[in-house]
């Protein structure tokens, strides 16, 4: 499979690397309008042809795929030119801008019977795969809560806010390890720049069957926190994506209540147990992505990120987004 890559900024030289790597697909070419990262392409890995132009890959007849990771607002009608021009396609996170967006490429790719797919990296880690299989066994209990910070000084976007720049790794992975439908969101933010783009958010999505998931997203901490809270009605989970080797942590640790009638009153019985370790995959995800989407086209598989996981992502952002502007009010999925 002959793949072409349009965008060489932050994340395009982890994509060319790894795509390159696989035994099965080639990277032909790397679209950019700035010379200079071209120029990166070229003196890293030679074999690959480099434009300035889009239209170059996507137009060819050579290539049977294009991965696009470019800003977010140029992603629909590069994605949508690709698939009428017969490639399959790849979408860095969040996939477009708008749900409207994404629905006219699903049908727009189920017409020309081509596959689309968004790249949620984390999905492929040890560690959310690891934290899917203690859940799906059962070994925390019945998820309560989920509870996420992802917080850092900078870098300020000029197209999205915070929510959309940061948030689109943890509801990717809440709505993987989580199978039921949220049913509402409300945010709040505030933007401290003149150009009126939340860099600090706050970010509830409600579910009908009691459960609940926060996320705190900011551009303006002193501080970089990647964590994530999951609670159980047995045990406690801790994702730490900093920590180098002992990211998850299962907390035997909980609490029992029981209602004091006479008193009216509720009674808590707290319990701390043992801490647990659990050994995590340390392969690159992105590899594992990149396979998977291979993978995926070739024999019609259905990829772990798949369509429908961006749209879901999609489908919060913007309720998360009209929420915010109608003071936190909530908003119904």
């Amino acid at each position: 499979m002959k793949i072409g890559i349009i965008g060489y900024g932050y994340w395009g030289p982890n994509l060319v690397r790894n795509f390159s790597q696989l035994s099965h697909c080639k990277v032909e070419y790397v679209s950019d309008f700035r010379e200079e990262r071209l120029a990166i392409v070229s003196k890293m890995h030679p074999t690959v042809g480099v434009t300035r132009n889009p239209d170059d890959i996507i137009l060819s007849k050579e290539i049977d795929a294009v991965v696009i990771a470019t800003p977010v607002f140029t992603h629909f009608a590069l994605a949508k030119k690709a698939l009428e021009n017969g490639k399959h396609v790849l979408l860095e996170k969040p996939m477009t801008a708008t749900v409207q967006e994404a629905e006219e490429l699903k049908n727009l790719a189920d017409h020309k019977k081509l596959f689309i797919m968004v790249d949620h990296t984390f999905l492929y880690t040890g560690a959310v795969q690891k934290m899917k299989s203690i859940i799906t066994e059962g070994t925390i209990g019945k998820i309560q809560y989920f509870d996420s910070t992802r917080i850092n000084l900078g870098l300020f976007q000029s197209d999205v806010n915070v929510l959309w720049d940061l948030a689109p790794h943890d509801i990717s992975i809440l709505n993987y390890l989580i199978l039921d439908k949220p049913y509402s969101v409300n945010a709040t933010g505030v933007s401290h720049t003149n150009n009126n783009i939340e860099n600090i958010a706050y970010l509830t999505v409600n579910y009908q069957s009691g459960f609940i998931a926060h996320f705190n997203c900011s551009w303006t901490s002193p501080v970089k926190i990647r964590t994530m809270l999951i609670g159980g009605d047995k045990k406690m989970l801790l994702f730490n994506d900093l920590e180098p080797t002992e990211k998850i942590r299962v907390y035997d640790t909980g609490y029992n209540h029981k209602t004091d009638e006479e008193k009216q009153r509720v009674l808590v019985d707290y319990r701390a147990g043992d801490v647990y370790l659990p050994k995590v995959d340390s392969r690159e995800a992105l590899f594992s992505m990149a396979s998977d989407f291979v993978n995926s086209i070739l024999n019609k598989t259905k990829p772990v990120s798949d369509f429908e996981s961006g749209l879901s992502v999609i489908k919060i952002l913007e309720a998360s987004q009209k929420s915010i502007k109608n003071n936190g009010k909530e908003i119904i999925l």
